[in-house]
């Protein structure tokens, strides 16, 4: 039985991957049940109702990405228009955050077909040992994680108190939200997982996705049970981009996120890691401003264009060209096994929806409502067609020993720019794992006015192409939540999680 060590932003989450290891699960059954359990019981930050990403390296084989986002609903005929059954809320998350809720958000979810492909393809144990775990938490209840907690302070409010089920299970008598440690018990949930471990077509299509469906119809959302049956997990052939001795592999279009990481690895490649602190700064400033900024202009809505679009985003960055140069939530797990199988699946439920279907315990997405994603709007986006997404679970493979590095992150437009950086720091100035993922950490915002860089203490940050600093009292989740693995032969397994978001790491 091989070894597995998994990272992920809970100590349950961790273990329960940990758990199906034991039983002889790979590094992909490990994966798969720990998102599980981290999409059930990372409360307001996950949700079941999610779309993700899943991308699996074997040793001997090339790599692969799953697609399991969310798509577009409104099928059926007499399906409402876009903006029904929606209202924008504000809330302060690392800045004044806006977002659209209700049921007219729902996106149809597509993580648990992703995930039950990935098992057929990859795993070795039975798909429902990979439930287990989550609806075992899900019978008994679960503690609030931290990571949780802090987002529930900013979010309930504004996305978790409309709903009555919602409001009911988030927040104690008095009106206050739950606290970390908090034992949060959803009903009905257990045996909605039951039936997604005896089929997860049963979710799209079958009964469940029948009740699904109808609710969130009968509330005048666009979620429609043929939205459900016609949705299909889809593998893809990643984009790859190679940072010194590594190969890279990360999640392709129609997701940009991984092309925004696979070009900003690919300037900071040539541009060169720089000799200092301040120079490094000086190289990675530009880099996100530049890729960011090719994103607002050229992918955001690229629908049909978006191949081309990314062909040219990353032939730019391979030549430096001085065009470019001058132009929430979310969960992540890192596994590897010591047979060299790496696996990273991130997963998304935007910010939420607040909304649950009655008699489910499923919480529901809000990727028709994520106003600082969709810049460009969905009209004309037909039904069907997947949406937009940053997430960018990414293997990486070193070419001289076969060593491998699972990695990923949390954090909206935030996930590239802390890949990104950690890949920058561990593959690009062999800086150890631990000390890539604690490193201070800047991400560049672009708005209608003036940019800024945002920034964790620790780092020389000064204005510059024509971006202020805007800087943060302390490290913060909002610059993501790092989950890594890396294993060699040489040196065996080593996970790191990021203590923004209170991860953690197990092995067996």
């Amino acid at each position: 039985m091989s070894k597995v060590t998994i990272a992920a932003g809970s100590q349950i989450t961790a273990e329960a991957g940990a758990q199906v290891a034991r039983q002889g699960g790979n590094a992909v059954d490990a994966a798969i049940a720990a998102a599980i359990v981290s999409v059930c019981t990372d409360t307001g930050i996950m949700s079941p109702g999610c779309g993700g990403f899943v991308n699996v390296w074997p040793s001997d084989d090339e790599p692969v990405v799953i697609d399991g986002y969310a798509e577009m609903p409104g099928r059926e005929p007499g399906s409402g228009h876009f903006g029904e059954a929606t209202h924008e809320v504000v809330f302060d998350y690392g800045g004044e955050t806006r977002q659209r809720v209700g049921y007219g958000t729902i996106a149809t979810p597509g993580a648990f077909a992703g995930l039950a492909l990935a098992s057929q393809r990859f795993g070795q144990l039975p798909w429902s040992d990979l439930l287990q775990p989550a609806i075992d938490w899900s019978e008994r209840g679960f503690p609030l994680t931290g990571g949780a907690a802090e987002y529930l302070g900013f979010t309930h409010a504004a996305i978790y108190s409309w709903h009555p089920d919602s409001y009911r299970i988030l927040h104690h008598e008095d009106g206050s939200p739950l606290s970390e440690g908090d034992i949060v018990r959803i009903p009905c949930l257990a045996d909605t997982l039951r039936s997604i471990a005896r089929d997860p077509a049963s979710l799209y299509g079958g009964e469940l996705g029948q009740r699904i469906s109808a609710g969130v119809r009968a509330n005048d959302g666009l979620l429609g049970i043929e939205d459900l049956q016609a949705y299909e997990a889809i593998e893809r052939i990643p984009v790859r981009a190679g940072i010194r001795d590594w190969e890279v592999a990360t999640n392709p279009p129609p997701a940009v996120g991984g092309s925004c990481l696979a070009a900003m690895l690919v300037l900071l490649e040539r541009l060169g890691p720089g000799n200092s602190l301040q120079q490094s700064v000086k190289h990675m400033v530009p880099a996100q401003r530049a890729v960011l900024g090719f994103r607002a202009d050229h992918l955001d809505g690229a629908h049909e264009a978006l191949p081309g679009e990314v062909e040219r985003l990353l032939a730019l960055a391979d030549l430096t060209d001085p065009t470019l140069l001058s132009a929430p939530s979310t969960s992540h797990v890192s596994v590897v096994d010591s047979d060299g199988l790496a696996c990273a699946i991130t997963a998304s439920a935007g910010y939420g929806s607040g909304a649950m279907v009655e008699g489910t315990g499923f919480w529901l997405n809000n990727s028709l409502g994520e106003l600082d994603l969709l810049t460009k709007g969905l009209s004309g986006l037909e039904p069907g067609r997947r949406l937009a997404s940053n997430m960018a679970p990414t293997i990486a493979r070193r070419q001289s020993d076969g060593a491998v590095l699972a990695i990923g992150s949390p954090g909206a437009s935030r996930i590239t720019t802390a890949i990104a950086q950690v890949l920058a720091n561990f593959a690009g100035k062999n800086m150890n794992l631990a000390d890539a993922v604690e490193h201070p950490r800047l991400h560049v915002e672009l708005g209608a006015d003036q940019g800024t860089i945002a920034c964790e203490p620790g780092l020389p940050v000064s204005p510059m192409q024509g971006l202020k600093p805007r800087p943060f009292d302390a490290p913060s989740m909002y610059f993501g939540g790092v989950q890594a693995v890396f294993g060699s032969p040489q040196d065996g397994l080593h996970g790191i999680a990021d203590a923004r978001r209170g991860g953690s790491v197990a092995s067996t």
